[in-house]
């Protein structure tokens, strides 16, 4: 071995952040750790977490809140669906009634239809008595026109049976 190339190898003492202090041998006099064999979770058996750093603080505060705006967000896709919903309930609700005062509309147009058209078959049926009444007249003014035609035709075939009798 070369001499001078290697550093010295002392006694150091270790102290860990949980307060255990133990000597063992090292390059430096002095060590601090983090953990020790007094506070490491494989041999505690308990879960513990070690933050001198702030390490577990500033993953929190970059990450924790990640959760909140995970619901945050949820909760505002699921308020803005609710919403949508409404909104095309609403609309439907608007088409119903569009279409039930269509419907409305044209059933009122087919009843005036339907009255005009009654009206108008009424007056074609008066129409027609008053005509068949005419006629029913002239065919009586005919038939006696008629009867009398006749009457008068044997009025003058008996003058002409007693002329020449």
């Amino acid at each position: 071995m070369k001499p001078d190339i290697h550093p010295d190898y002392v006694e150091c003492t270790v102290r860990c952040s949980c307060g255990n202090t133990f000597k063992t041998r090292s390059t430096k006099p002095e060590l601090v750790v983090d953990l020790c064999n007094e506070c490491h979770p494989f041999f505690t058996g308990q879960q513990k977490f070690v933050d001198t750093g702030g390490r577990v603080q500033r993953f929190s505060n970059k990450f924790g809140s990640a959760a909140d705006q995970l619901k945050e967000r949820k909760a505002a896709e699921k308020a803005a669906k609710q919403a949508a919903a409404a909104e095309k309930a609403a609309k439907a609700a608007e088409e119903r009634a569009a279409k039930q005062a269509a419907k409305e509309e044209r059933a009122k147009k087919y009843a005036e239809k339907a009255a005009r058209d009654a009206e108008k078959a009424e007056k074609e049926a008066a129409a027609a008595e008053d005509e068949a009444k005419e006629e029913e007249g002239v065919s009586e003014v005919a038939e006696a026109a008629a009867e009398a035609a006749e009457a008068e035709q044997a009025t003058e075939e008996a003058t002409a049976e007693e002329s020449a009798e």
